[in-house]
């Protein structure tokens, strides 16, 4: 028998599996409205192990792994279907519920927003770019930011948390379980780096550079055709600029933003000096207070998860059960558990599309602790 037969076998078989499918989903269908009248939840885990013990043991020898795999991805798409068609009753699709209805309908323009650094940071920079009007407070470090706001010292902080060249951006992340916190809005900005020193300074002069250390990693490759020089880490770009500044060394330069050349009487000596021209970090805005504004379209969260086989799949499966674009997974180690870890989620969604409430109540019953960090706009 020719290739071409063996397709259309296969074709015919296609056809009367998508016609079963269909008869399925539509079972599927009347089970989410009892569901719904009953304000039963989605998830049934017992019944999920028993459907899928059964497929194993009926099926042909050798036939048990896929065949459980197949039933795994109609379960998940079985259950995305109810999503869909039942409204979310736990606490997070709640209190999100509470929020949209006291957000305002526009993002302020003004606001005093904490920040890491001086001024000519990036952190400022962006933050003008955020806010028409900003009242900056500054801060030595991001526990600072994170602290002002959760104290309400403040409207809103500005937080780096991923660069295109460097990555992410660790001690921010191993400072959100430790505050209560919500994002509102995120922006990417990019980042041009320009070797900065006193008046009359060469560069085979320089000794010893000050700089973030994000930011020696994103010019790590001009750093290396550097001999003998010296690289101590300050608390953000822009301090290590004023620490040249007042200093007057001639053995000094920072790296930093062009901005700060004028803003500390410095010289720009090579510009650009990043590994690539395409380099952006992504700040994010957290608030004391939940808010969600129209038009918000990522999604972020923090998941603890049970430690066992095929617990992050499962909760990835649900993703991809919906069609949903997972655009950042980080893990962190959990304080106090041996090389058990924590995972920040960033989807693109909103809270408000079919099947998304639903999701929250499933990871809320799964999950050994789920965090609703924000729905909000990233531009």
């Amino acid at each position: 028998m020719g290739l071409e037969k063996y397709r259309a076998q296969l074709d015919d078989l296609d056809s009367q599996m998508l016609e079963l499918f269909q008869k399925r989903m539509e079972i599927v269908r009347d089970i989410a409205e009892y569901k719904r009248l009953h304000n039963a939840a989605v998830l049934d885990k017992s019944r999920e192990r028993r459907i899928l013990m059964r497929i194993y043991n009926e099926a042909k020898e050798h036939m048990g792994r896929p065949s459980v795999a197949l039933f795994r991805t109609i379960i998940e798409q079985s259950k995305a279907y109810q999503r869909e068609l039942m409204p979310g009753h736990g606490k997070i699709a709640k209190r999100i519920e509470e929020t949209l209805q006291n957000t305002p309908q526009i993002f302020p323009e003004a606001a005093t927003v904490a920040c890491m650094g001086v001024e000519g940071a990036y952190a400022q920079i962006a933050c003008d770019r955020m806010f028409k009007v900003a009242n900056i407070m500054y801060f030595r470090n991001f526990a600072g930011v994170f602290q002002a706001v959760q104290e309400g010292l403040c409207d809103y902080g500005l937080l780096p948390i991923d660069n295109t060249t460097s990555g992410t951006v660790d001690s921010v992340y191993d400072q959100m379980k430790k505050y209560d916190f919500h994002i509102v809005r995120s922006i990417r900005q990019q980042v041009s780096h320009v070797l900065l020193t006193n008046d009359g300074v060469k560069l085979e002069d320089i000794k010893e550079i000050f700089s973030h250390e994000q930011a020696f990693k994103q010019c790590g490759k001009y750093l290396k055709n550097l001999k003998d020089v010296q690289l101590t880490v300050s608390d953000s770009t822009a301090t290590g600029a004023q620490i040249v500044a007042q200093s007057g060394r001639r053995d000094a330069a920072a790296i930093g933003a062009r901005e700060c050349a004028s803003l500390y009487g410095l010289k720009a000596l090579p510009e650009n000096i990043q590994n690539t021209d395409y380099n952006y970090t992504r700040f994010i805005c957290i608030s004391r207070k939940p808010e969600i504004y129209p038009g918000a379209n990522k999604i972020s969260l923090f998941v603890v998860l049970p430690n066992k086989p095929g617990a992050l799949y499962n909760v990835i499966s649900k993703f991809a059960a919906l069609d949903l674009n997972l655009t950042k997974l980080e893990s962190r180690p959990t304080p106090g558990r041996d090389f058990e870890y924590s995972f920040y989620l960033d989807f693109d969604a909103q809270v408000i599309s079919p099947g998304i409430p639903q999701l929250f109540d499933e990871l809320e019953n799964e999950a050994e602790e789920v965090v609703f960090l924000g729905n909000y706009s990233e531009f």
